[in-house]
């Protein structure tokens, strides 16, 4: 995968934790330094998200509003 590629993962319309520990499956089988978008409505998203990367060693790469509301964060995986 090209590192400025990036899949995204709609995980719009979960709640916590289900987010975050949706992202760390999916970001468990990428490898290292692959990019993922995370699309979410769960308000807490915004504090989980960065939380959860800060513990797992990943970088969160940018943070934004979602097209039609929500947040959209870029992870990139860490080793």
């Amino acid at each position: 995968m090209l590192r400025d590629a990036a899949e995204t993962y709609d995980l719009r319309g979960l709640n916590c934790p289900l987010p975050v520990l949706r992202a760390k499956k999916r970001l468990a089988s990428m490898a290292q330094g692959a990019r993922l978008w995370v699309e979410t409505t769960d308000p807490l998203a915004i504090i989980d998200i960065p939380a959860f990367c800060t513990d797992s060693g990943h970088r969160l790469v940018a943070t934004e509003d979602a097209p039609g509301g929500g947040n959209r964060f870029l992870i990139e995986r860490g080793g």
